[in-house]
């Protein structure tokens, strides 16, 4: 396997691969062996061999002793890059990158699917926190209708240090930097951006229809203040950053997903409001099983580690036995656009026998739609119109209208006025 990335996670990841070789390889039923480390720089104070550290990334998924690539370096275009190229060459992928994921996810399940190997990317949402698989396997058979949570540790801990201290957001801001559980930059964290792109991986897997962040609603924690959690306490309540994706219906019956971030209040009595600190917490509601709760730790590179290195015995063991194990994520392509993205942000509505439809069509296409509907029986044949022309008649009825006015209808029936050769 090639290891792409060196930092918190990618170190820890390393490591577990080192120290645990001998229960690793009676789990997967053969040795898990290291061929290369991609980094930055080379040194000989990054904890391996210099002889297995390259800063050419490319080269080291490209070789044919690689079966599996783990890609724990962040940002977007270059790992898309080195994934697909993984893939297309039938390397298995294991992935952390919740950034990539949430706007390409889509694009790398057709490539892993049209090369018949694994993407798991178990770590990418909640840490340590098993929730990909409980939704792509465990619970495959139900339907689930809700899946929300506190899914960014940096906010929750802030939250709960203001609720439990009475400080302030700026206060409390630094010293969670302090403690190493806020980023130098922590906008992603304290804008919601983070979660929203969390939000659109569990979406688009929960719903099987393709959501990216940009259609996630988002609203950070920067704006509140002591004073609001003191309101929500004396409402029995408190405030937490929670993503939150379900199945909605409109007044006209219509089913649609809507994804959301934003600080909410949460009553006492319900089971998110007593995770604290840094954990994360996700309720998965489905029709069957009921509500369930996933808790635990959500960051930091062991408990991330640990999802990769869960994931990475799996891709493994299907590499020695054959086979691929469960689809990662089964995602429809919404029609509309090309890109498959939905055309408003937050909705879609979720179609019938394995298609997703955009709710919303442009006023021209449901115009011609409605004509070639009215225009054709059922049998698929283009209605002749009568040689003498339409007509009016008293036993006509069931018309439809719409902005052109009346139509014709299909239904067909006996009129003393009709046209020799026609039917109306």
């Amino acid at each position: 396997m090639a290891v792409l990335g060196l930092g918190n996670v990618g170190s820890e990841v390393v490591r577990i691969i080192r120290e645990q070789a001998e229960e690793l390889e009676a789990r997967v039923g053969a040795p898990l062996e290291l061929r290369g480390v991609a980094v930055r720089r080379i040194g000989s104070d990054r904890g391996i061999p210099e002889e297995l550290q390259t800063t050419d990334a490319e080269s080291l998924v490209g070789r044919d002793d690689v079966d599996i690539v783990v890609e724990v370096i962040g940002g977007i275009e270059l790992p898309r890059k080195l994934i697909l190229s993984s893939l297309n060459s039938g390397k298995s992928v294991v992935t952390a990158n919740k950034a990539l994921l949430a706007d390409h996810t889509g694009e790398l399940a057709e490539a892993a699917e049209a090369n018949s190997v694994d993407l798991y990317f178990e770590a990418a949402v909640a840490g340590a926190i098993p929730v990909i698989r409980p939704l792509t396997q465990s619970l495959a058979g139900d339907r689930v209708n809700k899946v929300a949570g506190i899914v960014n540790g940096t906010t929750n801990f802030i939250l709960s240090a203001m609720d439990e201290t009475g400080a302030d957001y700026e206060e409390t801001l630094a010293e969670a930097g302090r403690l190493g559980y806020a980023e130098a930059d922590p906008t992603a964290d304290v804008e919601g951006y983070d979660a929203a792109a969390k939000a659109a991986i569990l979406a688009s897997i929960a719903f099987h229809t393709r959501v990216t962040a940009a259609d996630v609603y988002r609203e950070g924690i920067s704006t509140i203040t002591s004073a609001d959690l003191a309101s929500a306490k004396a409402l029995d309540c408190t405030i937490k950053l929670l993503s939150i994706c379900e199945r909605i219906v409109t007044p006209k019956g219509k089913e649609r997903i809507s994804a959301r971030v934003y600080p909410a209040l949460v009553p006492l009595s319900h089971p998110l409001a007593s995770v604290n600190g840094a954990f994360n917490a996700v309720v998965v509601e489905a029709e069957n099983a009921g509500r369930l709760m996933f808790y635990g730790q959500g960051a930091g590179g062991a408990p991330t580690a640990s999802a990769v290195m869960g994931d990475l015995v799996m891709a493994a063991r299907n590499k020695v036995h054959g086979g691929r194990g469960a689809p990662r994520v089964q995602v429809r392509q919404a029609q509309g656009r090309p890109d498959g993205r939905h055309p408003h942000a937050l909705l879609r509505e979720h179609g019938g026998r394995g298609q997703g439809r955009c709710a919303v069509r442009s006023r021209r296409r449901v115009r011609q739609a409605r004509r070639e509907h009215l225009r054709r029986p059922p049998g698929g044949r283009r209605r002749r119109r009568a040689s003498g022309g339409r007509h009016s008649c008293s036993n006509r009825r069931g018309s439809l209208r719409n902005r052109g006015g009346p139509q014709r209808t299909r239904i067909r029936h006996r009129c003393d006025q009709r046209a020799a050769t026609g039917r109306h």
